[in-house]
């Protein structure tokens, strides 16, 4: 028997008072994928996303993650995924390094090679420089790459991202580009909702709600 894909929607339906938040959808993405999520504003991209992680509830149809449906409360979902859809929580009075370090550790646990990977993830969002600092004197692009190292400095079988090319330049967006289809390589599932040119060239494949 073949595994469930990572990522699957089956008829997945938003309707709230009326209104059409997210016509029915289906899809799926195999483990390994990067997939963009592609479509106008109001199209339901972020409804979708919301569905993956539990957050929004489905008046129609289905969404599951590695074949069980999404449920944050539990402990094998919560690791499963990563997201950044809505903003990450930081501490105003720990710095860069520090928090994502804390991240590291809380997956990984206190081992010599937890620093080494928070400060990789750093590097590679071209934080390194900054990591002393605190999140209060970022700049919007460069608080949304912080939120970026929050986020995939976790381990996740399910990388969901709500348009991480948001307040970045053109040299970010390629940097953010790489390391996605990196991890994909890797084996994780991606699903990101994007209006960006440049990772949606970088996927595998596009899907488009309704």
């Amino acid at each position: 028997m073949s595994d469930p894909p990572a990522i699957a929607a089956d008829g997945a339906t938003v309707v709230l008072d009326g209104t059409t938040l997210l016509a029915p959808t289906t899809f799926a993405v195999p483990p390994g994928a990067f997939r963009c999520l592609i479509g106008g504003n109001g199209s339901g991209k972020t409804t979708l996303l919301r569905a993956f992680l539990g957050t929004r509830r489905l008046t129609g149809g289905s969404v599951r993650l590695r074949g069980e449906p999404a449920d944050l409360t539990t402990p094998r979902h919560r690791r499963t995924v990563a997201a950044l859809v809505d903003p990450v929580p930081v501490a105003r009075d720990m710095t860069l390094r520090e928090q994502t370090t804390l991240v590291a550790a809380s997956w990984y646990g206190n081992t010599a090679t937890t620093a080494a990977r928070a400060e990789d993830i750093l590097d590679r969002l071209g934080l390194t420089a900054l990591g002393d600092r605190f999140p209060g004197r970022l700049s919007s692009g460069q608080l949304q790459l912080f939120h970026l190292a929050l986020t995939l400095v976790r381990p996740a079988d399910v990388v969901l991202l709500d348009e991480p090319e948001r307040h970045l330049d053109t040299d970010r967006v390629a940097l953010v580009a790489e390391l996605l289809a990196e991890r994909a390589r890797q084996g994780a599932a991606l699903l990101v909702a994007t209006h960006e040119p440049a990772l949606v060239a970088a996927c595998d494949g596009v899907v488009e709600p309704g």
